[in-house]
């Protein structure tokens, strides 16, 4: 069988097993895998299982790894025999965001509906966009190669872990100690985004996150302010000193040292940019620079071009609540 003639029959296969591939969808989306709630371990764990389950029946090598956190699964696969081309490493988590507020939810979060949506069925669950669709996407190809397509058909190492709703704290230092068995050519991550509903996109890269928590200690009692006003600084006053100077009128982020090592936005991205004027983006704002004048004055928007930039290639600073603590 040609390498054509493999390929239509696995997308063939992948279509008349639609169902099947559904129902395991929802088998894994039924799992509470809340990573940021220790009152789900156990369904980390039942999740890190499940997965391992299907790797293993497509005949994956494939461990549970434990971590001081939820455990990662990781699998491998060598490719059918005498394959000398690249290794390819899949990323996906199975972990997935609290569902609070439950009262916003019409139908329960882990017993995943099909719901009629503005283009059409779609899929309703707490996970179902991000990460568990995407894995299972992943899995289903991988399943529909193994059982009508000749076998699976490189050599991929699948890596599946816990915690990437909680930042991944304990990635790096499992990245470190298994960076052998982690050598690849190169790495497919499925947790991004399309372009729009009818565009799909291959995302190149994106920006990483460094976040911190900043405390405002002030008197131990409340003062009122009639007399102590003017004499005696109010902590939320203070703060949003600080918040405000973290970004100049530009959004330049003004830390010492921020951008050392960043490469700025090169002219042939900005050129490649203006290319997407005419695609039509999920938000208008980001296709069409629609800003308000206060708006565009605050951010120092000069035009579309600029706002795609903020979006897809820029440092950007954000301000996530804040409280008041006793």
């Amino acid at each position: 069988m040609s390498s054509a003639d493999r390929l239509a029959t696995t997308l063939a296969h992948a279509d008349v097993t639609m169902e099947d591939a559904r129902g395991r969808l929802f088998d894994f989306l039924r799992i509470p895998s809340i990573s940021a709630q220790p009152a789900h371990a156990a369904d980390c764990q039942r999740a890190a299982g499940w997965v391992r389950d299907r790797l293993v029946a497509m005949g994956f090598a494939t461990e549970i790894h434990p971590t001081k956190g939820q455990p990662v699964v990781l699998g491998r696969h060598e490719g059918p025999a005498g394959y000398a081309g690249p290794t390819i490493l899949f990323y996906g988590h199975y972990d997935v965001q609290p569902a609070d507020p439950l009262e916003l939810w019409t139908t329960d979060p882990f017993d995943p509906q099909m719901i009629d949506g503005p283009r059409g069925k779609r899929v309703v669950a707490r996970g179902a966009v991000d990460d568990k669709g995407q894995v299972m996407m992943f899995l289903e190809a991988l399943r529909a190669w193994h059982e009508v397509g000749g076998g699976i058909p490189a050599r991929l190492i699948v890596l599946i872990e816990g915690e990437e709703e909680v930042s991944s704290p304990n990635l790096d230092p499992f990245l470190v100690a298994h960076r052998d068995q982690l050598a690849a050519d190169f790495a497919l991550i499925s947790d991004t985004g399309m372009w729009n509903i009818d565009t799909p996109a291959l995302t190149t890269r994106l920006r990483g996150i460094t976040y911190m928590q900043v405390t405002v200690k002030a008197a131990k009692r409340d003062l009122h302010s009639g007399l102590f006003g003017g004499s005696a600084l109010n902590p939320i006053n203070a703060l949003a000193r600080i918040l405000g100077e973290l970004a100049d009128s530009e959004g330049h982020i003004q830390l010492p040292g921020f951008y050392d090592g960043i490469l700025p936005v090169s002219n042939a991205q900005v050129a490649s940019g203006k290319r997407w004027t005419s695609m039509r983006r999920r938000s208008s704002a980001i296709s069409a620079c629609r800003c308000r004048p206060v708006s565009a004055a605050i951010l120092g928007c000069s035009g579309c071009g600029r706002a795609r930039q903020r979006i897809f290639a820029v440092s950007g600073v954000a301000i996530r609540g804040q409280g008041r603590r006793r």
